[in-house]
């Protein structure tokens, strides 16, 4: 019994708390839309003279979607005459924050030249006449007047200032291709049968076998390597593949491969445009 009640009363205290939170987050959901997100409007310096009236509207248009159409102006002036003025103009539909520089025409240059203006309450609201939403400010006369006189940024660059964006980083690439570097300028050649400036070293069918009265004798290589500096052109496979292996960017020597022909390693050794086969007889 004592636990049932103990409990109860555990849970009860839970949905205490848990609505006291609620109630405070929506405190302070509203405080802070009030202090930061509530409708602003800012009085600009107009360029239509004493007819022009310039200004800035802000508000969370994603938490009131409206369409603002129309600027109004009243004047209440116990103390002065003309004792109200209200003067409206339209203009094109806006459904996001916007600056305007609007010209209102004579009758707004009476409604600021009535007697006793500082003393007067002077009331703004925007207007959107499709979604029957106003947003109403008021000031007395002489605070109007001052920020009128106090404005600095025209409408055009109030949205400038408003709209500009943080430049967009740039990051350097490494530039790629797939076009190999032109090869070393050399003046060497390959000494090969096609080669007509070797023709005389070849047997009239071109088969490879230097020219001689007798046979020149075969021998074994002891050892053969490639130093750096290979062009790649192939030619020392295309003499004897079973020893060489040209890869991508270098040539390489064969796993076990038959060193008991030296004269064919020899020819292409010699064939070697820049010369980095080297063997030992």
């Amino acid at each position: 019994m004592n636990t049932s009640l103990i409990a109860g009363g555990i849970a009860l205290l839970l949905a205490i708390g848990l609505v006291i939170g609620l109630g405070v987050l929506s405190l302070l959901s509203g405080a802070f839309h009030f202090l930061f997100a509530s409708p602003k409007l800012t009085i600009l310096k107009t360029l239509h003279g004493a007819n022009g009236f310039a200004f800035a509207f802000t508000w969370n248009s994603a938490r009131e979607p409206a369409k603002f159409d129309m600027i109004r102006f009243r004047l209440f002036n116990p103390f002065g005459s003309v004792t109200q003025v209200d003067v409206s103009k339209q203009f094109d539909v806006k459904d996001d924050n916007f600056a305007l520089d609007l010209e209102l025409g004579d009758s707004y240059g009476a409604f600021l030249k009535a007697d006793n203006f500082d003393k007067a309450l002077v009331q703004i609201e925007l207007v959107s006449n499709k979604d029957n939403v106003t947003h109403q400010f008021e000031m007395k006369g002489a605070q109007f007047i001052k920020k009128m006189n106090d404005a600095k940024l025209s409408a055009g660059e109030f949205e400038n200032g408003t709209s500009k964006t943080s430049a967009k980083p740039l990051y350097q690439t490494v530039e790629r291709t797939f076009i190999a570097d032109p090869l070393p300028t050399t003046n060497k050649v390959l000494k090969v049968a096609t080669n007509p400036q070797f023709a005389e070293f070849f047997g009239g069918s071109g088969g490879g076998a230097a020219k001689s009265d007798a046979p020149t004798e075969n021998f074994s290589i002891a050892k053969v390597w490639i130093e750096p500096g290979c062009i790649v052109c192939n030619a020392c496979e295309d003499i004897y593949p079973e020893v060489f292996e040209v890869t991508a960017d270098t040539c390489l020597i064969r796993p076990g491969a038959p060193l008991n022909d030296g004269l064919k390693i020899q020819e292409a050794a010699e064939a070697c445009p820049v010369e980095v086969i080297k063997f030992t007889a």
